[in-house]
């Protein structure tokens, strides 16, 4: 079982001595279902990009912004929303780390 306090403050350590000011960590993998801490220093982003089927982020520290979304929105510790199924990017607005929880595949029921 990993702890998501001590994952946190590995990923914002890695992202800090990172070129690129980031770090992710996936830390659970159970069939399609995801969950990976990633950190940005601040200033740092993830470009735009398109999301899998159904996720969460939830930011564990810092403030981050998610961009390209028409309505871009400005998130801190403690929150929860769900990811936009259009394209959109995570920028740092001070050193954060997020938890994102990322449903790959989606089965029909009959």
């Amino acid at each position: 079982m990993d702890d998501l306090s001590s994952l946190t403050r590995r990923q914002l350590d890695d992202a800090r001595a990172s070129a690129h000011g980031r770090s992710a960590h996936l830390f659970l993998q159970d069939g399609p279902l995801r969950q990976t801490v990633i950190a940005l220093i601040e200033g740092a982003a993830l470009d735009e990009h398109t999301t899998p089927p159904a996720a969460s982020l939830q930011v564990l520290h810092g403030r981050v912004r998610l961009t390209g979304t028409g309505d871009e929105r400005d998130l801190i510790a403690g929150q929860v929303v769900p990811v936009p199924h259009e394209r959109h990017g995570l920028k740092a607005m001070q050193d954060s780390a997020v938890l994102l929880t990322a449903v790959t595949a989606t089965k029909t029921m009959n």
